[in-house]
């Protein structure tokens, strides 16, 4: 087991790890829309999901992965109402490579944000 950890993305704001290596697949956190410096992205679910996808590439690139190698992605959103403005910014990040998805709307996120996006990928 390995962990994968990068001042690209926020750090961890709780007792765990950005993401985890074991054999050949990352496994990462749930990630917010906050800076890498730890500022939250005011603004829609748009705003909001483009960083959360900044989030998560930092993190891959620092695994040794991509987003054409996300197998899975569970994706957290605060009200299904933005369904349709998360899915088009989710199309922008993969367009030809579709991974297995569940979205589900929760009651509450960290930070009362509007998305939470965690991706399970192969390593290179």
């Amino acid at each position: 087991m390995k962990v994968v950890s990068t001042n690209k993305a926020p750090a961890a704001i709780g007792p765990y790890s950005q993401g985890i290596i074991v054999n050949n697949l990352f496994f990462s956190s749930g990630q917010i829309p906050l800076t890498p410096e730890g500022t939250l992205v005011e603004g829609d679910i748009t705003a909001q999901t483009h960083q959360v996808f900044a989030n998560i590439q930092a993190l891959l690139e620092e695994a040794g992965a991509s987003l054409n190698t996300v197998v899975k992605v569970t994706a957290f959103l605060k009200d299904m109402n933005d369904f349709a403005e998360f899915n088009e910014v989710y199309g922008q990040y993969f367009n030809d490579h579709k991974p297995a998805r569940s979205c589900v709307e929760v009651a509450r996120l960290p930070k009362d944000v509007l998305v939470e996006i965690e991706v399970v990928a192969l390593v290179k």
